[in-house]
């Protein structure tokens, strides 16, 4: 198997996240039943539009309004939203700055117009970097293509945007559905499970282990996986 192309998730693979934080401070601002709020707005694919940019940032704010029936500023909101975006672990910067010494790199991520800046002011100042396109040869972020993880479609057209074959190219995200999505579009795909692995685990001095390529095989011949 040769490997020429990496293709990076953001959210769990290289920004830590945590989810239940932005459903804590929902909660805190009145949104009660957060779960069931978020299965309303889920049923009106308003994560999905914001993820394709085919919601304005007003739009996606007032249905929040709407959904939760209460009068929340959009300060508010964004600040809620934004509260499951943490930290760019400092080891994860260097292993971008050698990877991309070995491989062709590219950042493809579902995220959206309010995320953005947010955590990118968070790597100007943690790490200096301006923007995470310093780091990759290419981002792809969904709320700029208007195109969205696991469909096939996507993995397509971000190979074919650079020229790339799926063969010689590996996708890390830590989303299974995801990772079944590269796969579909002919690539080679590794789910980390956040719970026991790290993508880090998996590199030395910026190059993939010759054991990890065991692990990748194993991984995409078992049912589910």
């Amino acid at each position: 198997m040769t490997i020429k192309n990496i293709i990076f998730d953001l959210g769990g693979v290289l920004l830590n996240i945590d989810y239940h934080l932005t459903i804590d401070a929902f909660k805190d601002l009145g949104v009660n039943g957060f779960d069931k709020f978020f299965t309303q707005a889920r049923h009106t694919h308003l994560f999905d539009r914001m993820d394709t940019g085919s919601v304005s940032l007003d739009g996606f704010r007032d249905e929040i309004r709407v959904s939760s029936g209460l009068e929340l500023s959009d300060a508010d909101i964004d600040k809620a939203w934004n509260a499951m975006l943490l930290d760019f672990p400092p080891q994860k910067i260097p292993l971008l700055e050698k990877t991309r010494k070995h491989y062709r790199t590219f950042l493809l991520s579902n995220t959206n117009a309010i995320h953005f800046p947010a955590y990118s002011e968070n790597l100007k100042r943690e790490h200096g970097y301006d923007s995470l396109e310093q780091l990759f040869e290419k981002q792809y972020l969904s709320h700029e293509i208007g195109m969205r993880k696991p469909h096939v479609e996507t993995f397509q057209w971000v190979l074919a945007q650079n020229g790339l074959k799926g063969s010689e190219t590996l996708f890390f995200d830590d989303t299974l559905q995801h990772v079944e999505g590269a796969r579909k579009a002919g690539m080679h795909a590794y789910w980390i499970d956040l719970t026991k692995e790290d993508v880090l685990d998996y590199f030395e001095e910026g190059k993939l282990k010759d054991t990890f390529f065991k692990k990748l095989q194993d991984q995409s011949q078992q049912p589910g996986q």
